[in-house]
């Protein structure tokens, strides 16, 4: 899954912790009612292939 993903490997734990921070940030206090895939574009390359 990981190599047929565009990123080609698995995030890391600071790679999650750095959209947390954004989301807990001033930066992000504009963000509601949103979902974050941190999947390394691997369900977007599911649903609609590589391009």
């Amino acid at each position: 899954m990981f190599a047929q993903s565009p990123a080609g490997r698995p995030g890391t734990a600071d790679e999650v912790a750095n959209i947390a921070q954004l989301l807990m940030s001033a930066q992000g206090a504009f963000i509601t009612g949103s979902t974050f895939l941190i999947d390394g574009g691997a369900t977007a390359n599911y649903f609609y292939g590589q391009n």
